[in-house]
């Protein structure tokens, strides 16, 4: 894509990271981008955000490098749900994955907010999944 067609676009549209109305009456995010948005437009979008969690979880927390690629998976997935700030907070669970003990791991995380009041189905799935 040519970048001065790029900036052009986004000097004339200019950005709101909110949803807003646009001057035709429709619903509208980003640089004139119309809503709704497509499966595949949503699809590059989690792709994106994932690897910028990805990418802070890792920095915060390196250990999680040496960790099973299914273990650090249900890390990622904790992080882009619930942000890596609140993802840290789990403290005991930080402590047990470092040690590797994925049972205590889990048992931490349902002894949390997320998993009694917020997703608890999700939570539950996760939760069982980082005890194997």
């Amino acid at each position: 894509m040519r970048d001065i067609l790029i900036e052009s676009i986004k000097e004339h549209e200019g950005y709101k990271g909110m949803q807003y109305i646009c001057p035709a009456g429709y619903p509208t995010v980003g640089y004139g981008t119309r809503l709704p948005i497509s499966e595949e437009e949503a699809t590059v979008l989690l792709k994106m955000r994932l690897r910028d969690m990805i990418d802070e979880l890792e920095d915060a927390k390196p250990f999680i490098r040496r960790l099973p690629d299914h273990k650090q998976e249900i890390l990622f997935e904790m992080a882009y749900q619930m942000g890596v700030p609140n993802l840290l907070k789990f403290k005991r669970m930080w402590a047990a994955l470092e040690l590797m003990d994925y049972e205590a791991a889990s048992r931490e995380m349902l002894d949390s907010k997320w998993a009694r009041k917020d997703s608890p189905n999700r939570a539950k799935k996760l939760a069982e999944r980082m005890s194997i």
